[in-house]
């Protein structure tokens, strides 16, 4: 073969040329916005990084005439196949130039990696490195940049993945909303809003600025509740808890945020991030030693917000508790000055937020895909 897949192991060169690949892809794409080098270091296990205090990672990349052209990292994930009962591989982070070949060549790597050495019988991705993090290939909403934590890609990688065998498992989509439509959103979700507070003794708050970790670990608890039925879901751990704490204690603004109680019980939180790729880009991923500086002074300068999460523990999902959410937030949305929404990620298979979003009038603007493959046939 004119190149090679090799594993990075602690190679630090090897390393920084799996972090750089994505320079070198994406130069000159106006639409491509880098990772935080910080934080992709971490979700791919060269960082500490509380996910693989249990789980195992193995990244590969691919050379061709001394050039890096394709990477991709292979990693387990114990509480998804304790909690499911299967005996599943995952792969995420994967990168190519437009060549089957390599690409085959990479996906081969990863899949003989958990069927030798982990003794999965199947494959899941891309995943990185779980559902609590970044999720999918993009397959359709390639006119716009990504919001912040959300993937991009090449248009030819959903081709490239399905060339390896892959078929698709689950669709994620991304709705577009401004704020010029709230004059014409649908009376009925007003009509849900009035009859909640009608029928339960609700009230809503921001996060608290004076008790402000202990309500961002009170908002990871209720997310680790709410989700228990969602497709492919795992718990955070206590020790992702803490890390996640850690960083949304800097993203977070207090307005972007909900808890909603019943009989002053939280049931509910509802959260929002401004859309920080529009600094990261200006900063190249780069946080040390200036960019860190630069989002926190930008950060209440920006006119779009993605929300991420609107969750509600089991026993009240179906009355819509998640509209209570949005509207406190709404005054505060308007004082920031936020002109664009973006609601992501959303499954195909959660009928309930995706009927609530489509009858708001939102437009789906973005598809990313998650792909599964068995590994029967491959040595």
């Amino acid at each position: 073969m004119s190149f090679e897949v090799r594993r990075v192991g602690r190679n630090r060169s090897d390393r920084k040329a799996f972090i750089r690949l994505l320079w070198d892809l994406y130069n000159g794409d106006p639409n491509w916005v880098p990772p935080l080098i910080f934080a992709q270091e971490e979700l791919v296990g060269f960082r500490k990084h509380p996910y693989y205090d249990l789980n195992k990672v193995e990244c590969f990349i691919a050379v061709k005439n001394g050039r890096t052209v394709g990477r991709i990292a292979a990693h387990t994930n114990v509480a998804h196949n304790e909690r499911y009962k299967e005996n599943r591989g995952f792969f995420g982070f994967f990168e190519c130039i437009d060549d089957q070949e390599i690409a085959n060549a990479l996906f081969r790597e990863a899949a003989l990696y958990h069927k030798n050495e982990n003794g999965h019988s199947d494959i899941r991705g891309p995943i990185n490195p779980s559902l609590n993090y970044e999720v999918g290939t993009l397959v359709d909403g390639f006119n716009s940049p990504p919001t912040f934590m959300m993937t991009y890609n090449q248009e030819y990688h959903d081709r490239l993945i399905k060339g390896f065998g892959f078929e698709k498992k689950e669709d994620m989509f991304a709705f577009e909303g401004h704020i010029d439509m709230l004059a014409t959103l649908d009376p009925k979700l007003q009509f849900v809003v009035d009859e909640l507070r009608r029928r339960f003794n609700v009230s809503v708050r921001p996060f608290d600025k004076k008790n402000f970790m202990s309500d961002v670990e009170l908002f990871l608890d209720i997310y680790n509740k709410s989700l228990v039925a969602t497709w492919g879901f795992v718990p955070l751990t206590p020790s992702e808890v803490r890390h996640q704490g850690k960083a949304l204690k800097h993203l977070l603004l207090p307005e972007l945020s909900t808890f909603i109680e019943v009989d002053g019980k939280p049931i509910g939180a509802g959260l929002g991030l401004m859309d920080y790729n529009q600094i990261i880009k200006k900063i190249d991923g780069r946080i040390f030693p200036f960019g860190f500086i630069k989002l926190m002074r930008e950060k209440r300068k920006l006119d779009r917000v993605r929300l991420m999460s609107a969750n509600v523990l089991p026993e009240f999902q179906k009355w819509g508790f998640g509209l209570l959410a949005l509207e406190r937030m709404l005054d505060d949305v308007l004082k920031l000055g936020i002109k664009h929404g973006e609601f992501s990620w959303v499954l195909e298979s959660n009928h309930l937020s995706r009927g609530t979003l489509e009858r708001s009038g939102l437009e789906r603007s973005k598809t990313y895909r998650v792909y599964d493959r068995s590994l029967s046939d491959i040595s």
